[in-house]
Formats: C-alpha cells, structure tokens, sequence
C-alpha cells in the first residue's frame, strides 16, 4: 500500500472518530434512540421527531468496533493495514475495513417502532378568512439543512451571519414528484402538528406540482408524468388521491397548496405555438377539476391556482383571456372551493418598479411590475364573476432589480436578491393580498446550464443567467449567496 493512501486514510478515520451523530453539525440534536420512528430520510441520514424538534437518529449499535466510525467491517480475516486506538484495519474492495478475526454476520432489520408517541390530531379546523393571518409558519427542515451545508462553505462571517437569519424564515414545500409527495408530505404535517404546542396554529404550504406533461413550455422544469391517459390516471391515483388522504387526516391545522404553478398560465399563451401544451391541455384541465372537487372541500386547507407573473400576463388581452381560462378551470371543480391565485412563483419580477411604465421599453406592458399586475387581475377577475380573489405572492427572489435584458427571461438570473419575508396582509391598501410569501426557495436552480444535458432550456444558457448552474431543483451555492448579499429589505 502507497505511503498517501495511509496517511490520508488515518485522516479520514480521526475526522470519523471525532463526528458526532450527522444532525449535530446540522444544527438538530440526536434522537434519544436508535429505535426513534423514521419520520423523514434524506442523503444525510434518518430524522425523527421528539419534543417537537427534529432529531436525527443515531445508528444503532455497530456489530462490530469499525462500524461506529463509518467504515465496515472485514468480511474474512485479512492483511494488517494499519494500526490504531481503535484496532486493526484491513482494506477490501478499496475501501478501509476494521479486522475482527471473524467473518461478519449480516445485519437484519429491526421490527418497526409503533406511532404511540405520534402527535395526534384534534377536531376539524375550519379556516376563515385569510388562512396565513393569526398563525405560526411552519419551517421547512429539508431547506433548514440546506442552507447549513450551504454555511460549512462560506468563510465570510457577514455572508454566514445573514445565510443563519434564512433559517428563520418559512418556504414552500415542493410535492414535485410522487416520492417527494410520499417522503415529505406526511413527514412534515406531523411536524407542524407537533409545533402546535401555543395557541396558535401552524401553517404548512405546499406546492402541488406534479401534473401530467409539466410545464410544457419548458424544459428544465418537465416533470415525471406524461400528458397520456395512463399518467393521468396515475396523477389522480397515486398523486392526488393520497395527499387528500393525509390532509383528510390532519383536519386540525392549518395547510395552504399552491397548484401547479406555470400550467394555466400556459393555457392562456402558449396552446398555438407550442405543440406540448396543446398535447397536454386537456390533462391540465382534467387535473384541475379534479384536484380542486378533493382538495376544496377540506375546511381546514386553502388553495391558490398560480397565474404566472406580470410580464407573462400582464397585457390587457393576455388578462382577459385569462380571466375565462381561471372562471371555467374553478366552475369545473364545483363544490370545491379556491380562495385566490398566486403570482411571480420562482420569478425575479420586483414587486414594485416606478422606472418603469407602459411604453416601448416594457412592451407595452401596462402591469410592468407585481403591484400593477395583481391590481389590475383583481379587477378583471372579480368582474368574470370569480367570487374569491385573494393572492399570495412570491418574493423570495424580487428584492433587486436583475441583470435580465427581458423580464421574461427566469432562469438563475444574475442580480437576484432576496424580497420581502413572508408575512400576512403586508399592503394595507390591498386587502386581497393574504400574503408575501417564499415559495421558492432560494438557492435551488432554476435549470442546468449544461448544453449537453437532456433538460438543458436555452434561457439558462442566456447571457444574464449565472453560470455553471446545475440541473432544477439542486443547490446553487453562489446564486445563494447573491441572493443574500442583494437582499432588499437586507437580512
């Protein structure tokens, strides 16, 4: 064996050696067993919950000394590689092994705890009014851990001072696929229901974000399912089918679904030149009569149909046909109940922008920023008769003005700044504004900017989208840490 192999070897080992259980350097304590119930996984390892906290639990006891370094142990006895307080190390397969003088019996898995000491639900929540007014938001662990593996990078003190305040911070969690669904939907109402410890109630927000043929107009945001009767069938079944059961569980708090962002608005604009979204129309539609009849029926959930943002829909005929697209989708969910729409979902537009006006340089766009839009939406939709117009809007991402040539360009644009912290009835003057709120989470990319990939989209190989980005949904350590230098108000 070569002299670096061993000595980097016998590093890798003391680093082991000195670790505590994986959660504590994530900032969670370790579960008080090994035989906690399993309530969420992740690459970093199993989480429970005790005390209303998340813990990560530790694992159980190794069946032999090596084990509890994160290395295993030989399979039959072999060649003395190195020495240590530990014992003797052996290596197989390439990989270090700790030497035991017999085979290793294998392990089996234990039986599964029971949920006895699972938070219980209480009576049927029956939400009245604005559902993000008079409540606790609910923290999403999953990004808590993210943005703490995105501080072990920084070595700027300023940068991981205000990257620690985001963690205080709620965002949306994304049901993108149905493993996602099954892995982070229940896992986190317990949570929010363990939360409930005060008086108030917390909420959880969910993106429901899975319909056959996916944002049709793009492609680093397509999506699992196919616009074909088979995956629509799988959609209704496997998708919506069990989020309803789970909500239908947890009646006593409060939940908010923002649905299917991008889709609609794609009905609106995109069905005469883009042949996936005349494919996928009828899939879309379907899916959202039959979503809206499970999920608006639940007294204790509100929902919001997304409606893109001001410089997709902001023009005065783009608004009207939407008006006539969102009357019929909600008509066609009858009984079932929507309480608003959601604007500017994983954009850049800012909220408000007074340098710009309708004219040449806005194409003429009478909506030219977030403001505008939703006023102006307000009036359109309430006069096609849809009774409730409420909006949440997305301002994870808007506090600065982008570098983006074309307010139509939104993939991992250069300039990004963090916006306004989520918070209830923020405009005093616009009281069917229920929220701002960040239903994307800052940090995940908006698509690869790798023109090989299968999924690359030409917008994120523009000249003001930040390269090299990694594929949708992954980490995107410097457009993180961007977003938070150019955060207006600053963190």
């Amino acid at each position: 064996m070569k002299t670096s192999f061993v000595l980097a070897a016998v590093a890798a080992l003391a680093a082991k050696a000195s670790a505590a259980c994986f959660s504590e350097r994530l900032g969670y304590p370790c579960c008080s067993s090994s035989d906690a119930k399993v309530e969420y996984v992740d690459s970093d390892g199993n989480w429970g919950v005790e005390n209303g906290n998340w813990c990560g639990i530790p694992d159980p006891e190794p069946t032999c000394w090596a084990e509890r370094l994160g290395y295993p142990c030989c399979t039959t006895t072999t060649t003395v590689e190195y020495t240590d307080s530990d014992g003797k190390w052996g290596v197989e397969n390439g990989n270090w092994c700790g030497i035991t003088g017999k085979p290793v019996p294998t392990k089996t898995q234990g039986p599964t705890p029971t949920s006895g000491s699972d938070p219980t639900p209480g009576s049927q929540l029956t939400l009245s009014g604005n559902p993000f007014s008079g409540v606790e938001f609910f923290l999403n662990p999953y990004y808590v851990a993210e943005v703490d593996a995105a501080i072990a990078q920084m070595s700027n003190s300023s940068l991981k001072a205000k990257a620690e305040k985001m963690k205080t911070y709620s965002n949306a969690i994304w049901l993108d696929t149905i493993k996602n669904m099954q892995q982070w939907l229940e896992t986190n109402l317990k949570g929010a229901l363990a939360q409930q410890t005060g008086s108030k109630k917390v909420l959880t927000v969910f993106v429901v974000y899975d319909l056959p043929g996916r944002d049709c107009h793009a492609l680093a945001s397509n999506g699992e399912l196919l616009a074909n009767d088979s995956d629509a069938q799988r959609y209704k079944t496997e998708y919506i089918d069990v989020i309803e059961e789970k909500l239908k569980y947890y009646k006593s708090q409060p939940v908010v679904l923002i649905i299917e962002p991008d889709s609609l608005a794609n009905l609106v604009t995109n069905l005469e030149n883009t042949p996936a979204c005349r494919d996928s129309e009828q899939y879309y539609l379907d899916g959202h009569a039959y979503l809206i009849k499970k999920f608006g029926v639940l007294p204790h959930v509100a929902m919001y149909l997304d409606i893109g943002h001001a410089f997709w829909l902001g023009w005065d005929d783009n608004r009207e046909k939407a008006a006539k697209v969102y009357s019929k989708v909600i008509s066609s969910g009858s009984p079932g109940k929507v309480r608003g729409f959601t604007d500017n979902v994983a954009n850049y537009t800012p909220w408000e922008d007074p340098t710009l006006s309708r004219g040449p340089d806005t194409e003429w766009n009478p909506c030219p920023d977030e403001k505008r839009y939703l006023e102006a939406m307000h009036k359109d939709f309430k006069a096609a008769g849809i009774s409730s117009v409420y909006f949440v809007s997305d301002t994870s991402r808007n506090g600065h003005k982008t570098d983006r040539k074309h307010p139509g360009e939104w993939c991992n644009q250069t300039g990004v700044g963090i916006g306004a912290r989520p918070q209830a009835n923020p405009i005093s003057s616009m009281d069917y504004l229920d929220a701002f709120y960040w239903i994307k989470p800052l940090g995940e990319s908006d698509g690869t900017s790798d023109t090989s990939a299968a999924r690359y989209d030409g917008y994120c190989g523009h000249e003001t989208a930040m390269k090299p980005a990694p594929e949708a949904g992954q980490w995107f350590q410097k457009h993180f840490e961007q977003g938070l230098e150019n955060a207006n108000p600053p963190l």
